[in-house]
């Protein structure tokens, strides 16, 4: 990884939700909430199979962040992963902090034997989806779609 790249550690999570909370204030999809960013940051970082986040470091501030989650495809037949939260801060736009951050994340992805790796963006985001496609990412014909799920305990879906 660059220099400025780095794997997230539990002293970066306050750096880490407070970007978070930017982003999500300007998706459509999403709303920031503190406390649940920080539970998922937190559950990410406590393990590493589940994903990883990289963060840009620039003279000890956090520029910039990119998280890995991974998954398996069916259709590839190998380990796959979602690149998700990609955000640089407004003041370090335009140094090439995001560049960073995707070569370092698209780096890690083939060297832990990922096959593809897969985004989503607001469909406003038009900047953003340029920025992709100049990197060699292309539009699926894949519609995302999402559904709320209620928190069950005690119920074990193995037992229907």
């Amino acid at each position: 990884m660059s220099g400025n790249i780095r794997f997230a550690s539990p002293g970066d999570v306050p750096a880490i939700v407070s970007l978070l909370g930017a982003l999500f204030a300007q998706e459509a999809d999403f709303t920031p909430d503190p406390a649940r960013q920080g539970r998922g940051v937190n559950r990410i970082l406590a393990d590493p199979s589940i994903g990883r986040i990289l963060v840009c470091d620039r003279g000890g501030t956090v520029a910039g962040m990119v998280s890995l989650l991974f998954t398996v495809s069916t259709s590839e037949g190998a380990p796959a992963a979602w690149l998700e939260d990609m955000f640089v801060a407004p003041e370090h736009r335009g140094a090439g902090v995001g560049q960073e951050l995707l070569e370092a994340a698209l780096l890690f992805a083939g060297a832990a034997g990922m096959a593809r790796v897969t985004l989503l963006t607001d469909r406003s985001n038009t900047r953003a989806q340029r920025f992709y496609a100049r990197n060699g990412f292309r539009e699926s014909s894949m519609v995302p779609m999402r559904r709320e799920i209620p928190t069950v305990s005690g119920q074990d879906p193995g037992s229907r």
